[in-house]
């Protein structure tokens, strides 16, 4: 015979069991900077880092969430619902002191479908700096 417990009375002791809260990826806490808000705080932390570069013209043209459409050897890759795949870097900014674009992720662990997405972007010739 197995012990049967109502659904109210399985949610009050899962919350009782001290488990870590769900965060958006593996318990990261959003913030904001400069009236922005970022995912985490390492990502914050790197707008700040960034906007300091920039204003000492180290860097320029800094954008956030820019979005690259995955393409295949045939075409775009589709999700499965028919939509084009994106991939939305979290910065994007011209170096000068190497004289090019970076487009960089703030990680502080890489995930699967994040592993995948830079394959695809390395191949079209886009390489995404880890930060």
């Amino acid at each position: 015979m197995t012990n049967r417990i109502t659904a109210a009375e399985f949610l009050s002791k899962r919350s009782t069991t001290g488990g870590a809260k769900k965060g958006r990826v593996r318990g990261t806490k959003a913030m904001v900077v400069d009236g922005i808000k970022f995912h985490s705080k390492r990502e914050g932390n790197r707008y700040a880092v960034l906007r300091q570069l920039e204003c000492a013209g180290i860097i320029e043209n800094l954008r956030l969430q820019v979005p690259y459409e995955l393409q295949g050897a045939d075409g775009p890759i589709l999700t499965p619902t028919g939509r084009n795949m994106i991939y939305k870097a979290d910065f994007v900014y011209f170096d000068k002191r190497i004289n090019a674009e970076v487009v960089e992720d703030s990680k502080g662990w890489a995930t699967d479908v994040f592993k995948i997405k830079k394959a695809i972007l390395a191949a079209q010739g886009v390489l995404v700096v880890e930060s």
